[in-house]
């Protein structure tokens, strides 16, 4: 069996068909799956594969269709909406991980010194990394599907993610992808493979152990309106007298926020006072404030925006925030002259949302402050790290995803929000139109029940509030930071060390004689 996987690896196209599959196995530690404990294990068949590559392009090869394969099995539930652009995007992120093939082969094929085998256990998590920072433009789709995303339900985990962010688990993930790659094909390298997992429990427990935890401080009494699916002609009138009557339903509940989903009134409140009037109505009635989300052709600016909007008693309190970051195709077309055909293929925006220009810190009652993100603004860990900094207690993310209701969107997105609050220290609610609706706690651990796809409700729950920041606010994206720094010392070494071999050939050795044949004695 052995021999004929070797020789079917010797045929490019069962090759690649191997880079395809290995590549999309670390999909399964994402939501809906959620076989967290299958990311420290997934990238060892991509990493002993590109190992095995006859030649360096042939390893770049296997690094690019696997990373086709990543980026197609984490966003597949994109496909429907996309259609063939999903599998160009795809191929164009996939790129990202040439450079990493070619350094697995590079670093670990044969039989690696110890010494490269320590610099494996540095240079590959450092190299995947700069394929997730490169991706995480907002352009080229953001960062969703993070390998340290995975991690959202893992206490341990999770204090990394205060600590250096998600980028740390993602280097933590791919540092022990290699020790067990070694461990398995080079044992000449297992010693330094072992002293490097030995090395990482030790670094993984001490954080567990010094890192500060959030200073609890209070409480917060918050409800989510979830009012499931409307499509089709005066889908957004039934969906506002549906969230009206479930906010309603909350009278009496002692409540300090009620939040709605992304889209949650499809008109501009600026022009349909009427509706402003009766969400305020919804205020008096359940004694607290409640912030919308209008997506709307606006009255007084041109153009369609997605706004976050604080309805108090007396109507709209002044507090808005304009959707920054707009998804790719989703909510805008780039470069529409070019690619506007996509409109024809697919469900992409046949017009362009407009930009807002920044991020917004809401006052609340009773000192309470909020941080509004809009949909896939959640997965941007610098968004939510600035409303820390800007004083926000209480990060809110209100998102819809109604159009992938059949798929592993909705949790994906749901559990971006336990990153983000683990990094932060602070409690973070997801409200969705549809589902997948939760609430996570300071530390990242999820507070009460998530509402699913298929629930139309309203839910209240008891956050928990916390002082402090995170070291991960307070220093930043250090980890990623140490992990630019490793590729560019690699890259310095690796270039003196090419620079310097045509001296060493072009360098006169000693001069040597010919050596005479022995002459025997004669006898």
């Amino acid at each position: 069996m052995a021999r004929k996987a070797s020789r079917a690896l010797t045929s490019p196209w069962w090759r690649g068909v191997a880079a395809l599959a290995a590549g999309a196995l670390p999909a399964l530690a994402f939501p809906a799956p959620a076989w967290w404990w299958f990311a420290y294990v997934a990238l060892v068949p991509w990493i002993l594969l590109a190992a095995s590559a006859p030649t360096p392009r042939r390893a770049g090869l296997d690094g690019w269709i696997g990373g086709v394969g990543f980026m197609l099995a984490v966003h597949h539930w994109l496909l429907p909406s996309l259609h063939v652009f999903t599998l160009l995007i795809a191929a164009l992120l996939g790129l990202l991980w040439w450079p990493w093939g070619l350094l697995v082969r590079q670093l670990l094929a044969g039989r690696p010194s110890p010494g490269r085998a320590a610099a494996a256990l540095v240079v590959l998590p450092s190299v995947w990394l700069f394929a997730e920072l490169v991706r995480s433009w907002e352009g080229l789709g953001g960062p969703w599907g993070l390998l340290g995303s995975s991690q959202w339900q893992v206490e341990p985990a999770l204090r990394l993610v205060s600590v250096g962010g998600v980028w740390l688990v993602s280097l933590l993930i791919v540092a022990v992808n290699t020790v067990w790659a070694l461990l398995i094909a080079v044992p000449a390298a297992r010693t330094p493979a072992a002293a490097g997992m030995a090395l990482t429990a030790v670094a993984v427990s001490a954080v567990w152990v010094g890192a500060p935890r959030p200073e609890r401080d209070g409480t917060a009494r918050i409800a989510l309106v979830q009012a499931g699916v409307f499509d089709g002609e005066g889908g957004a009138e039934r969906r506002f007298d549906r969230q009206e009557a479930q906010t309603r339903a909350l009278a009496g509940r002692d409540l300090d926020l009620v939040v709605w989903g992304e889209s949650s009134v499809g008109f501009d409140l600026a022009g349909r006072p009427d509706l402003a009037d009766r969400i305020a109505a919804l205020s008096r009635a359940v004694g607290a404030d409640i912030l919308v989300n209008v997506d709307a052709r606006r009255s007084d600016r041109p153009g369609i925006f997605k706004s976050s909007v604080l309805v108090g008693p007396k109507g709209p309190t002044g507090e808005r925030y304009d959707k920054m970051r707009l998804v790719p195709f989703g909510e805008y077309v780039p470069a529409r002259a070019l690619l506007g055909w996509a409109t024809s293929v697919g469900k992409a925006a046949d017009e362009d949302r407009i930009r807002g220009g920044s991020p917004v810190v809401m006052p609340l009652s009773d000192g309470l402050t909020a941080g509004p993100l809009v949909c896939f603004e959640s997965a941007f860990p610098d968004m939510s790290r600035h409303l820390t900094r800007e004083g926000a207690r209480l990060l809110l993310a209100q998102s819809s995803t109604s159009t992938f209701q059949n798929s592993w969107a909705p949790a994906q997105h749901a559990s971006l929000a336990a990153i983000r609050a683990a990094e932060n220290g602070r409690p973070m609610a997801h409200a969705t139109l549809t589902g997948v609706s939760a609430v996570y706690g300071p530390s990242g651990e999820r507070i009460g029940r998530q509402l699913g796809t298929d629930e139309r409700t309203a839910e209240v729950y008891e956050v928990p509030l916390a002082s402090g920041i995170t070291p991960y606010v307070r220093i930043g994206d250090w980890a990623a930071h140490a992990a630019l720094a490793v590729l560019a010392a690699f890259c310095a070494v690796e270039g003196l060390r090419a620079f310097r071999r045509p001296q060493r050939a072009g360098v006169p050795g000693p001069a040597h004689t010919p050596r005479e044949s022995p002459v025997r004695p004669a006898r």
